[in-house]
C-alpha cells in the first residue's frame, strides 16, 4: 500500500515535543522528509528520521532559515504544520480584566506572530516552486467553544482566533496557487502544555463529559498528528479553508461541572 506522504518534502515548526513530535514521527512513517524546529531537543526525544533546528519560532529568521533546510535537504517545500504555541499564563494571560500589558503581547507573540512567520515563509516558498502545496496550523477549541470555569485565558483564546482568521483567509487568496491552507483545533490533549490542567481532578472529572468520545479520556498526541497527516496528503487535495475539531465531542458537549467545584 502505498503510503500518504511518499515523496513529500515536510517542515514541522514546533515539532520536538508533544503533538509536534507525534505529527513528524507520523509523517515519517507515512513517507515523508522532514525538517522541525523546536526551542530544545533531547536524545530520548530526537524523533527518528527527522533534521532538527533548535531555535526559537518568534523569530522569522529561524523559521527562514528551517524553510531554507529543508529546501536544500529535500529539493523544495510540499508542506508545513505550524504547531508551536503554549499558554500564555505564566506571562500574565487570564481573564481580561487580569491580563497584563506583557501578558497580551507575549501570547500574541508566542501563537500568532510565530504563526505568521511560518506561513509567510511556506507561502514564498511554494509560489516560487509553483507546484503548490499544504498548511496545517494548530489552533485550539477555545477559539469559539470556551469553557470559563477551568479554562479562562483569553489572551491564548484570542490570538488562536485570530489563527483561524489567518488560515481562512490565506485559504481564499492562494486557492488559485494550489496552496492548501486549514487548522485543527484539539481539545485538551496529553502533552507537557496540559500539566495544569491534567494535574487537578475537578477538571479531570469534568472532562469525562466534556470530551465524551472513547470513555471520556484525554485527547491523545496521535488523536491529533492522524488528522494533520491527512490534510497534508493528497487524500485531501480538494479541502482548503476548513477547521477541524480534533476534540472528542468538546465543542458539541456542554459538560458536566463536579459539585465540589462550585
Amino acid at each position: 500500500m502505498p503510503r500518504l506522504l511518499d515523496g513529500k518534502s515536510l517542515l514541522v515548526v514546533g515539532g520536538t515535543s508533544g503533538i509536534g513530535l507525534a505529527i513528524c514521527r507520523a509523517a515519517v512513517e507515512q513517507g515523508a522528509q522532514v525538517t522541525t524546529v523546536g526551542l530544545e531537543c533531547s536524545d530520548a526525544a530526537r524523533p527518528e528520521g527527522v533534521d532538527v533546528l533548535i531555535g526559537d519560532a518568534r523569530h522569522s529568521e529561524v523559521v527562514g532559515e528551517a524553510v531554507g533546510r529543508a529546501v536544500r535537504l529535500f529539493g523544495g517545500l510540499d508542506g508545513l504544520v505550524h504547531v508551536a504555541g503554549g499558554s500564555g499564563r505564566a506571562m500574565g494571560d487570564g481573564p481580561l480584566d487580569q491580563i497584563t500589558d506583557a501578558g497580551w503581547r507575549e501570547t500574541f507573540r508566542l501563537n500568532l506572530d510565530s504563526a505568521f512567520f511560518s506561513n509567510r515563509a511556506a507561502a514564498q516558498q511554494m509560489l516560487g516552486q509553483g507546484r503548490g502545496g499544504a498548511i496545517v496550523n494548530l489552533g485550539s477549541v477555545l477559539a469559539s467553544s470556551p469553557s470559563p470555569k477551568f479554562f479562562t485565558t483569553h489572551a491564548y483564546a484570542a490570538s488562536k482566533a485570530a489563527l483561524e482568521g489567518l488560515t481562512v483567509s490565506c485559504a481564499s487568496h492562494y486557492a488559485a496557487d494550489d496552496i492548501r491552507f486549514n487548522l485543527v483545533a484539539p481539545g485538551l490533549v496529553q502533552t507537557p502544555m496540559s500539566k495544569r490542567a491534567t494535574a487537578n481532578p475537578l477538571i479531570v472529572e469534568f472532562l469525562r463529559t466534556k470530551q465524551p468520545l472513547a470513555g471520556g479520556r484525554l485527547g491523545r498526541t496521535g488523536d491529533v498528528a492522524a488528522a494533520v497527516i491527512w490534510l497534508l496528503s493528497d487524500e485531501s487535495q480538494w479541502i482548503t479553508g476548513q477547521c477541524l475539531s480534533v476534540d472528542g465531542g468538546w465543542s458539541v458537549s456542554e459538560g458536566q461541572h463536579p459539585q465540589s467545584s462550585h
